[in-house]
């Protein structure tokens, strides 16, 4: 039988990723040969993977980062099951990965994502490895961005919550990081009332509709109780028409005035684990 190194296990871990005692292992299995010993370990996480099909992925990272031009920003979520995966090191570090590749390569999709390469092997080829490394079901489960003139990102303490948005000019950096803080605390549903789709405004009507019966109000004023509670929606629920958590005598919309008066958003993302 071949001797093993610490060496050899050391150099095999560095490439992979995998336990001491996994690579030492694989090392043992495939007679010294890396390659044998890659292929070993990847077999492994096929393994655990398929074992695990049935998890569910309610823990994870969530990250967010803009391009090194300051033209988009791009946000994913690595899932995995537990929380104590989600806080480790090395999860946080391949979800960082993950991350960078979304910047550089800019998918069109998560399917794209997926199907893009790090270090050499796809993305979703990578997340079966490290299944093997980890020992959880591990999940690419979300990826999105934005685009404009600038754009901004935020990750909450913790990495279970990130956000990104985008903007029509080039503004301050401090103004921006407010913004994405504010979609991140208030969770916004669109930029502006224009922006919410008729399927949820039609929706509210109705709610606020049967509210109105409920409170004894007269039928024929129901819907002008309604429409009036909808603008309260709109007002809670987007983002231009929120209090600004900072100062809630504005809105978004009035700060965003007061730093560019023809500023914009051109769209954001909020993306959370439970």
């Amino acid at each position: 039988m071949t001797k093993i190194s610490a060496t050899e296990v050391a150099k095999l871990r560095k490439m992979t990723g995998a336990g001491m005692m996994d690579c030492k292992k694989a090392l043992t299995e495939s007679n010294g040969n890396f390659d044998e010993a890659i292929d070993f370990l990847r077999k492994k996480g096929q393994k655990v993977a398929g074992k695990r099909a049935d998890r569910d992925t309610s823990e994870g990272a969530v990250l967010a980062k803009s391009t090194s031009d300051g033209k988009r920003a791009v946000i994913i979520a690595l899932n995995c099951e537990t929380d104590f995966v989600a806080k480790n090191d090395d999860f946080v570090k391949f979800a960082g990965q993950i991350l960078d590749v979304a910047a550089e390569k800019n998918p069109a999709n998560l399917e794209e994502l997926l199907n893009s390469e790090l270090n050499g092997v796809k993305i979703s080829e990578e997340i079966i490895n490290q299944t093997g490394v980890i020992g959880e079901k591990i999940q690419l489960g979300y990826y999105d961005k934005v685009e404009g003139e600038s754009v901004a990102s935020y990750i909450h303490t913790g990495n279970r919550l990130a956000s990104i948005a985008g903007f029509t000019k080039a503004i301050d950096e401090h103004a921006r990081k407010d913004v994405v803080m504010q979609i991140a605390a208030m969770n916004p549903i669109a930029v502006d009332k224009n922006d919410v789709s008729q399927k949820i405004v039609d929706k509210e009507i109705e709610i606020g509709k049967e509210l109105a019966i409920q409170e004894g109000k007269p039928a024929d004023l129901a819907e002008k109780i309604a429409l009036g509670r909808l603008n309260k929606f709109f007002k809670e629920n987007t983002l231009l028409n929120q209090q600004w958590v900072k100062d809630n005598k504005k809105t978004i919309r009035d700060f965003l005035k007061e730093v560019d008066s023809e500023v914009k958003v051109t769209g954001f993302k909020r993306y959370s684990v439970s």
